[in-house]
């Protein structure tokens, strides 16, 4: 009896340690994939406790998150011969844990190798203003070419972003120059412009103010108040320009062959004067 009890101890004992060798646990962001004999299971585990076979069987553990990967920076020549170094980062994970790992040795390595071929020709593909201004389509073609081989891996890209783009010195001192050059030529547009529509606006000014000409006088006479209110020594004497105009075009205010201008009235004035100082004096005039 006692013989018996210990060998069913045995076998408790031994059944303990088989069960012990063969319990794993899974965690929530992993799958199992089990190898019985070398040949992988269909289904995978799922996460909490399972069990193996012992010496038969081996559980392999895929990690299941998404995986943050940055690409090393990649030197190469643009489209319009610019050398640049671009770097970016990839976020893929798996989604079928069989293909990722019968399917390819170390999916982490060849994800990575392909994206630093497909940034370099990425960068050949492309000119300089697309690397710096149109990064939203780069990313989204950056992320086909490397998603196209992975699908066979099961590992799903879930985005690329590129992250940072190094320019030579020589072509920072070039680009802040052209920039400088635009901004001076916008101000010099916008200042034209301007002096566009002020004359324009004084064009319109002078013809209301030559259909009305006393609009003119009071302008004038604003001018001298503005000028009148500072504290200064200036003075101001506003001569009529009419007065000039008449000058121009009235007859006996141009001048004669020998320069002086004719005046009519004066030249009568002085030959009656001349005239009576020639004539001799009258009779009433004598003394007795």
């Amino acid at each position: 009896m006692a013989v018996i009890i210990i060998i069913v101890l045995a076998l408790l004992g031994l059944a303990a340690i088989y069960l012990a060798l063969g319990a794993r646990t899974v965690k929530q962001y992993e799958r199992g994939l089990v190898f019985r004999l070398g040949r992988v299971l269909e289904g995978t585990r799922g996460p909490g406790l399972t069990f193996v076979r012992p010496g038969v069987e081996r559980l392999r553990k895929v990690n299941m998150q998404i995986v943050t990967m940055p690409v090393p920076a990649q030197e190469g020549i643009t489209r319009d011969n610019v050398t640049v170094r671009v770097d970016a980062v990839v976020y893929f994970n798996v989604v079928d844990p069989v293909l990722a790992t019968v399917n390819v040795q170390n999916y982490r390595f060849a994800v990575l190798q392909v994206a630093q071929t497909s940034l370099r020709s990425m960068i050949g593909k492309s000119e300089l203003d697309d690397l710096l201004a149109n990064r939203e389509r780069l990313n989204e073609g950056l992320e086909m070419m490397i998603d196209s081989p992975a699908l066979a891996w099961g590992i799903h890209i879930d985005r690329v972003e590129i992250k940072d783009v190094a320019l030579p010195e020589s072509m920072k001192r070039s680009m802040s120059r052209q920039a400088e050059a635009e901004r001076e030529r916008r101000a010099r547009i916008i200042s034209a412009e301007g002096e566009l529509q002020a004359s324009e606006k004084l064009s319109q000014a002078a013809a209301a103010m030559a259909a009305t000409p006393a609009a003119l006088q009071l302008r004038l006479l604003e001018t001298v108040v503005q000028v009148a209110s500072e504290k200064n020594s200036t003075l101001v004497l506003p001569f009529p320009v009419e007065l000039l105009r008449f000058l121009e075009h009235h007859p006996s205010a141009r001048p004669d062959a020998h320069g002086t201008p004719h005046n009519s009235a004066a030249t009568e004035s002085s030959n009656s004067i001349a005239n009576r100082v020639d004539e001799p004096p009258s009779a009433s005039a004598q003394l007795p």
